[in-house]
């Protein structure tokens, strides 16, 4: 197969310690002087599936990577331990040996197992000896409307478990009315009670209204010590767009050059194709380099996802579409 997958992984990717994102006092000025171009925005975001030529040995590496950037969920209201268990699985074995072998590639896990509160401690039994951190949606997801204390004291509760990293929703009418001293405010109480864990701002952009919104609510959510900036809970009728993503990003992007500090990125809702994660990934490199090309500063929140990006591997392999059955996801 000449250069291996796993040569092409492993090019031009530091391994560099990130200091955590330690947050701004929130600066009015800034916030009220962001906009968004909205049909340049469009324009370059349509402009993006039609750019992708990863082909061949370099596409089955990009693909690899993706499995890496996975936080592998499951966010039903029928979950049970036995399923938690199933979907943990998959997180320490997303694709088949044999296909791992034949691409030359090292044993590979997701980037985390996403689940709510309740599941946390069979995610944790369940994921025992990995480095597969758990992650636990919280603060009254997906809606925010529970009272404030409980929200927090949720967090609290999830961390006290054992859950790495927190993904929280935002009060969408602080950034709907703009008042964004409030939104600050609530994410600065939400980052204290996280504690060690890493925390994910979830702005729920599809209810925000314009991409103005989106750029002064990732601004601020950074501003306040967000880790991550995440765009949807995956429950909202529109979720991840390559236009949000594009704000988000060059919010990220214009947070490092003031800052320093990076901020990871997670899209989230509606990714469930492997060509989609190809465009998501090109996005992140034009837009803010490779070193957010690692799991630790890009997430996709999805599940379906993995299935269809092993079935293209197998394809790479083997020539041939196997049937989507053969690659469940637990």
């Amino acid at each position: 197969m000449g250069k291996t997958a796993s040569n092409v992984t492993k090019e031009n990717l530091p391994q560099v310690q990130t200091p955590r994102n330690a947050g701004l006092p929130l600066d009015m000025d800034l916030v009220r002087s962001l906009v968004a171009n909205t049909s340049a925005i469009e324009r370059r975001a349509a402009s993006l599936p039609g750019r992708r030529s990863v082909k061949k040995v370099h596409q089955a590496a990009w693909l690899a990577r993706a499995i890496t950037m996975i936080d592998l969920t499951t966010l039903s209201g029928d979950d049970t331990d036995g399923r938690v268990r199933r979907l943990c699985a998959k997180a320490r074995q997303p694709v088949r040996a044999d296909l791992l072998n034949t691409l030359g590639l090292p044993h590979l896990t997701v980037g985390a197992v996403c689940v709510y509160h309740d599941m946390i401690e069979p995610a944790l039994r369940a994921l025992e000896g990995t480095n597969i951190p758990v992650a636990a949606v919280s603060t009254g997801f997906p809606a925010g409307l529970s009272p404030f204390k409980l929200r927090v004291a949720e967090i609290r509760e999830s961390v006290a478990a054992g859950a790495q990293e927190i993904d929280i929703v935002i009060s969408r009418r602080h950034v709907l009315t703009g008042n964004w001293q409030a939104l600050y405010d609530e994410m600065r109480s939400f980052r204290e009670a996280c504690g060690d864990a890493h925390v994910k701002a979830i702005l729920a952009t599809g209810e925000l209204g314009t991409l103005r919104n989106v750029a002064r609510a990732s601004w601020v959510c950074m501003m306040a010590g967000a880790d991550f900036i995440k765009t949807s809970t995956g429950k909202e009728p529109v979720n991840a767009t390559l236009p949000v993503s594009l704000v988000m990003l060059r919010a990220i992007r214009g947070y490092h050059d003031l800052t320093g500090f990076r901020v990871g990125y997670k899209p989230a809702g509606g990714i469930s194709k492997a060509k989609d994660a190809m465009t998501y990934l090109t996005l992140v490199k034009d837009e803010l380099g490779k070193r957010w090309l690692q799991n630790d500063m890009f997430r996709f929140g999805a599940s379906s996802l993995l299935g269809d990006i092993e079935r293209q591997l197998e394809h790479y392999v083997s020539g041939h579409y196997s049937a989507g059955y053969r690659h469940a996801i637990g």
